[in-house]
């Protein structure tokens, strides 16, 4: 059975995300605010931008004034926070009042539906108050809207930092405000109404930008956007399998993992594909298509996501001129600076595109001729590449893992496989026998130029000379990649373990024991955590290696994520169960990585370039996981870890066996 939107319903009351609560119907994105009941904060819908607007909301019971978001401790007397719900598609949250005055009880609950709207730039605020006590009351709404200063901003400027105000809108009229050509409007269907001893009350309040917006009662325009939203995403989970297990925090941990895809696609039509998929975007931020993220972290898991449209958003992808950008807007202007690691992105996404759809030889030549263009932009040195400075690789904050790099030409060279490969399958008639030998050259050049026995580990070499060892979990990459002899691995190995690379709850970006370069102040990718993909990565790494305990090492200690987030943060500690509480996006696209390792990596399911299925589950310690409804080229797949079992439509075929 297909998932819905109610199987990612998340208590938040377990988030350790303070402040960072957005939702998105993939149109709109707005901020419910902490310990707020009712109120909202900025929202955003391209090319419209609010972000410091603000709607508070009072309420008048029988001519008293309760004041929502009451202030901690004894002090706080108005209506109080009492948690919520946050789903795809909209927030609720619930808010109590218990007080007695002269001598007669005030009771009642308060719960408000925050809805972004769709097809439309806006949101809706649905308040419903259930009258506890044995009489009646008069209740009033009194709504202060403040628009901020809106903003319309063109689709290609829409880039890594959120965007900031414009000028203070101006009041034209009672609800309505204007800020150069944006209009917002505040609608409501009443504000004021008589509630029974035992009686409900509902009001809602829609706040709308745009010049000419489309009449519509809240209510209505809250339930049509809700139905959008819970069409488009069942369409999207009609193709990923649905997961159980008994190992705690898995099955959680999943579904985070998979709502960390769904809140970073974009429907809106103006835009160069849909959906659209941002790198992050619920504040704003990152609302462009980063070609290392979107590509390389979940490649299997997106492609089944978005089905044969992610052939349009690898093609969008390819126009930019990766030589001087690495990201896309939303109307596909180039952003940014030359990356090291897009073309090996794109080169993994075309490779899930050529094993689940089908890729057309043209587009194979053209990626090809690509990744040769953006290889020239690197500094040859023999057989491996000068990759820059921090600009164009992790941006950690010391002096390390620069130039000559194990990682991304360790990427470099598995490219070239790949691109013969897909040469092969497809008929492009590239180079094959020059790819490949082109390949083997530069593994042997990281193992014999880069590798320092003595250090158990690679150096990183400078243009002068200069030589740096960085325990940084990007050198995994170069084992993943085909790059390191049996006994470099084993020695890389080794450094997997408490105190250096691992902690309790996940990895580090720099070993812990590395004390030149590990920090605190950069989770990303300087120490005390890591970007959100390349923990389940690493799982991954190692379960392609051949290590299954130890990819379960990794991986356990990521599971903490799907209790405590509704969606995964760009980056989170590794030593306690949190997230940096501010200046990092909200959301990443990489948190699918979580799914991907679990679903290729645990359960084993290696989809290959011909077209093929290879299904090989790993017993994991502590109990199994069972896969079923996996759709791939007309067939479904259900898969189990605990017998070992592998059904296709319903047959059952031996693990390991190829399938297609």
């Amino acid at each position: 059975m297909p998932y819905a939107v109610d199987d990612f319903a998340f208590d938040l009351r377990q988030s350790v995300a303070p402040a960072h609560t957005w939702v998105t119907s993939g149109w709109t994105t707005v901020h419910a605010p902490p310990g707020s009941v009712c109120g909202v904060g900025g929202w955003f819908a391209p090319p419209y931008a609010a972000p410091d607007a603000g709607l508070a909301v009072e309420l008048d019971v029988d001519g008293r004034r309760i004041a929502d978001g009451a202030a901690p401790g004894v002090a706080g007397t108005g209506l109080l926070h009492a948690g919520g719900t946050w789903r795809p598609g909209r927030i609720v949250r619930h808010g109590t009042y218990h007080r007695r005055h002269h001598g007669e009880l005030v009771s009642f609950w308060v719960r408000s539906t925050l809805t972004p709207l769709y097809g439309q730039a806006g949101f809706v605020l649905e308040v419903e108050i259930i009258n506890r006590a044995e009489r009646d009351i008069t209740v009033a709404l009194l709504p202060r809207a403040s628009p901020g200063g809106p903003r319309r901003i063109p689709l290609g400027e829409w880039g890594w930092v959120p965007p900031s105000p414009g000028p203070e809108a101006v009041s034209t009229g009672q609800w309505t405000w204007q800020a150069g050509d944006v209009t917002v409007e505040l609608s409501h269907e009443g504000l004021r109404q008589d509630v029974p001893a035992g009686g409900t009350a509902v009001f809602a309040l829609a706040v709308r930008a745009g010049a000419g917006t489309p009449p519509g009662r809240p209510r209505e325009l809250a339930a049509e956007s809700r139905g959008q939203s819970e069409r488009r995403l069942a369409s999207v989970l009609a193709r990923v399998p649905r997961l159980s297990s008994d190992i705690p925090g898995l099955e959680a941990y999943w579904r985070g993992s998979l709502a960390s895809g769904l809140v970073c696609l974009w429907d809106n039509p103006g835009f160069i594909t849909s959906p659209f998929v941002a790198t992050s975007g619920l504040d704003g931020g990152a609302l462009c298509a980063y070609a290392w993220d979107t590509g390389g972290y979940a490649p299997h898991l997106l492609t089944l996501m978005l089905g044969e449209a992610t052939t349009g958003v690898l093609e969008s992808l390819m126009k930019v001129d990766l030589t001087s950008h690495y990201a896309i807007a939303p109307d596909g202007t180039g952003l940014g600076v030359p990356y090291a690691y897009s073309g090996w992105s794109l080169v993994t996404l075309a490779t899930a595109v050529a094993a689940h759809h089908d890729i057309s030889p043209s587009l194979v030549t053209q990626l090809h001729d690509l990744v040769e263009g953006l290889d020239t932009r690197f500094a040859p040195a023999g057989a491996l590449r000068d990759y820059g400075t921090q600009h164009n690789l992790l941006e950690m904050r010391s002096t390390g893992w620069e130039h000559l790099v194990a990682s991304p030409n360790a990427e470099r060279a598995w490219c070239l496989d790949r691109l013969a490969e897909l040469s092969e399958v497809t008929g492009a008639r590239l180079p094959v026998g020059e790819l490949r030998s082109r390949a083997r050259d530069i593994r042997r050049a990281i193992a014999g130029e880069l590798w320092d026995e003595r250090e158990g580990w690679f150096r990183c070499r400078y243009p002068d000379g200069h030589t740096e060892f960085v325990q940084h979990v990007q050198a995994f990459d170069a084992l993943r990649n085909g790059a390191c002899t049996p006994e470099m691995a084993q020695t890389m190995l080794g450094r997997l373990r408490d105190g250096s690379f691992l902690a309790p709850y996940g990895v580090s970006a720099v070993a812990a024991d590395d004390r030149l370069h590990y920090e605190l102040g950069d989770t990303d990718w300087s120490g005390g955590g890591a970007y959100t993909g390349e923990g389940p990565q690493l799982a991954l790494t190692l379960w392609e290696q051949g290590e299954p305990s130890l990819a379960w090492e990794v991986m356990r200690r990521l599971l903490w994520m799907g209790q405590h987030f509704p969606y995964f943060p760009q980056e989170h500690y590794c030593d306690r169960p949190a997230a940096p509480p501010a200046g990092r996006r909200v959301n990443i696209v990489a948190g699918l990585a979580g799914a991907e390792a679990i679903l290729t990596g645990a359960a084993g399911v290696r989809f290959r370039l011909d077209g093929s299925l290879v299904v090989t589950p790993a017993a994991l310690p502590g109990g199994g996981v069972e896969l079923t409804g996996l759709t791939y080229r007309g067939h479904t797949i259900d898969v189990s870890t605990v017998s070992g079992v592998v059904t296709v439509d319903g047959r059952p075929r031996k693990a390991g066996e190829v399938i297609g």
